[in-house]
């Protein structure tokens, strides 16, 4: 038997990583609405039985994947907070910000499909709208933990839903970015975190963290397109 007759069980970490993997793949191929259970179950080559020990539906699926894309980006900015705070470097809230943002970028890079798909069907579901900003909204309370930005109480839940929708207005021109290094979407990044932090306190003022020395300039108002839904994971 070779190691690729074993197969992981479903309830393991490897095993629902498989399904994840199959899930997300169905995604980039279809709406969200029309992927069965037995549809990821047959993708990833599991029984119904084995799915059920890992995930209840397929919108516990998209949560499982915003917590594994949070779990991701947490490993890798605190590996960068270490030797930041071994080279003695000071950085700005924002700064730190922008770095735990374009982390999360990376660990959606191989997604863009899926990504976009969900962001269609969102469109035209309001209820799924409705869950997937729930969600966008815990995704980036841990977000502003990783860039030490408070993100406690009321102010911090405000402050993490003013951060869902700006990063949905990012992933508009990210799943479309064909330059492997995210040019055009790191320059959006910027645009949005310069116009969040004036308009909504995000960094300065309000959040009481980060020094608001050396800020980059923003650009202009808001767009009539920013206003339109988007998916935020």
């Amino acid at each position: 038997m070779t190691d690729s007759d074993v197969r992981s069980p479903a309830g393991s970490p490897a095993g629902r990583e498989a399904i994840l993997e199959a899930f997300l793949g169905l995604l980039a191929e279809r709406s969200f609405e029309t992927i069965s259970l037995t549809d990821v179950a047959g993708r990833a080559g599991v029984s119904l039985s084995e799915l059920r020990s890992s995930f209840g539906s397929t919108f516990d699926m998209l949560a499982g994947f915003v917590r594994a894309t949070d779990a991701k980006v947490l490993a890798a900015t605190e590996a960068d907070q270490s030797s930041e705070m071994d080279d003695e470097i000071e950085s700005t809230g924002r700064d730190r910000l922008f770095e735990v943002l374009m982390a999360r970028l990376d660990a959606l890079a191989p997604h863009k499909a899926a990504i976009g798909s969900l962001a269609r069907s969102m469109r035209r579901n309001p209820m799924l709208a409705l869950g997937l900003n729930r969600m966008a909204v815990r995704s980036q309370q841990w977000m502003l933990a990783a860039a030490r930005i408070e993100n406690s109480g009321l102010k911090g839940t405000v402050r993490a839903q003013g951060l869902a929708v700006l990063f949905a207005r990012v992933l508009r021109t990210f799943v479309t970015d064909t330059d492997p290094g995210l040019a055009r979407t790191m320059a959006e990044l910027d645009r949005e975190l310069a116009k969040g932090e004036r308009a909504l306190g995000l960094l300065c003022g309000v959040a009481r963290v980060a020094s608001c020395r050396g800020r980059r300039r923003g650009m202009g108002r808001v767009r009539p397109e920013d206003q339109a839904p988007a998916a935020a994971i």
